[in-house]
């Protein structure tokens, strides 16, 4: 049997507006000759989300550092003792663990860390009995493999960030209209790619192909309503009855149908028209989401997003450019994503806005601009529409999730 040495351990409870849960009893012990670190741990009260932390010298290191974790980790894990294997030497090699101390916070279900990944390795194969199993982590930082950069987050992970319900002005820089968000909601740091909508449905029809660009030819039934399987670049289903903004149901053939029911999880679904712009915007009030003033508006574009003079006619892999502060990216160009709402040109000031029940053409709304688009197109307040039922090859679409 192992000889362990004892370091330094801590615990902490992420706190919410109601009881949360509780850890107690963390031990944490180096292996002999190894630089593998043991974190036990007891859970109380409630099944949470467990996440761990380091701290040096009373200095924590930064998250990445701290990847290499196996175990009852960066998910949900049920009341009573868990146990968290961490691989210092994978992630730390050159530092002492000796003085370290292990921070184990549990974080309740309605007030979820940072950041969610979606593992669509199951594919088509996940069911509600046996899911695409979730990971939570402190920040985008804290992602294994190197973080968000890597490959595998544009094709079988769905990585979401965690925005703030705030207040900002929606609309035409200097013109905008106060809105407020009363919710916090998960965001897709990435457009959907097209490896993700083929884990998820099973075929992909888009254009421009490549695993890791964002799906395109998939109409806003097929997204969240009815879809069709017929191949045909115009037939995207039907709508369901009553759609949004009547309910927030979804269609079971869906994206979102299915990516609600092979989770487990409520509150997958496009963004309405004002959180597509506010997690765009990301604090900002400027043209563009870089919260500079224009000086050369194309040379500005050109670094955030894929448009008609930098893109060449061609939908680009996603996650190449400039993301904005809170780590979105392509939020400027490369395809239109759709919103839920239906197309209105009129903004009102309000709280959690979701504009006209119906339009005299069924119109829904699209943002972002795309390749083929002008500087005005791509930027923070455009909008634009387009039919709910049409596959078009320069529309694709980004997934929120929600907690009410």
């Amino acid at each position: 049997m192992m000889k362990r040495t004892l370091i330094m351990a801590a615990m902490t409870a992420a706190v919410t507006a109601r009881a949360v849960p509780s850890v107690t009893n963390v031990q944490m012990m180096q292996r002999e000759k190894s630089r593998i670190v043991d974190i036990t741990y007891t859970l109380a009260d409630e099944t949470a989300i467990v996440t761990l932390a380091i701290e040096t010298n009373g200095v924590p290191l930064p998250d990445s550092a701290v990847t290499s974790l196996f175990g009852d980790v960066c998910k949900e894990v049920p009341p009573g003792d868990g146990a968290i294997v961490w691989n210092a030497g994978a992630d730390w090699p050159e530092c002492s663990v000796t003085n370290a101390k292990a921070r184990v916070t549990a974080w309740s279900l309605l007030a979820p860390p940072q950041v969610m990944v979606v593992d669509l390795s199951k594919g088509t194969g996940a069911t509600a009995q046996d899911p695409y199993p979730a990971r939570y982590y402190t920040s985008l930082e804290a992602l294994p493999y190197g973080g968000v950069t890597n490959v595998a987050y544009k094709t079988g992970l769905l990585v979401l960030r965690k925005l703030p319900a705030g207040h900002f002005f929606m609309g035409v820089e200097g013109k905008g209209v106060s809105t407020t968000l009363t919710q916090d909601f998960y965001a897709g740091v990435y457009e959907v790619t097209q490896e993700q909508w083929s884990r998820v449905m099973g075929v992909n029809l888009s254009d421009f192909k490549g695993d890791d660009k964002p799906v395109n030819r998939v109409s806003y039934y097929d997204i969240r309503e009815v879809w069709s399987a017929s191949g045909s670049w115009v037939d995207g289903g039907s709508a369901i009855s009553p759609n949004w903004p009547a309910t927030n149901a979804v269609g079971s053939t869906s994206f979102m149908g299915k990516l609600r029911e092979r989770t487990g999880m409520t509150g997958f679904d496009l963004p309405t028209d004002a959180q597509w712009e506010y997690l765009c915007r990301a604090g900002t009030t400027t043209y563009f989401n870089d919260g500079a003033i224009v000086t050369n508006v194309a040379a500005q574009l050109n670094v955030l997003g894929w448009w008609n003079d930098n893109a060449l006619g061609v939908v680009h892999t996603v996650g190449q450019l400039l993301p904005n502060e809170w780590g979105l990216y392509d939020t400027h160009g490369n395809v239109w994503e759709f919103s839920l709402n239906f197309f209105t040109n009129t903004l009102y000031a309000a709280t959690d806005p979701k504009g006209p029940l119906s339009n005299s053409d069924g119109y829904r709304m699209t943002r972002s601009g795309t390749i083929n688009s002008g500087t005005s197109s791509c930027c923070s307040s455009y909008r634009g529409s387009t039919w709910p039922s049409r596959r078009l090859n320069m529309i694709g679409f980004r997934v929120v999730r929600n907690f009410q």
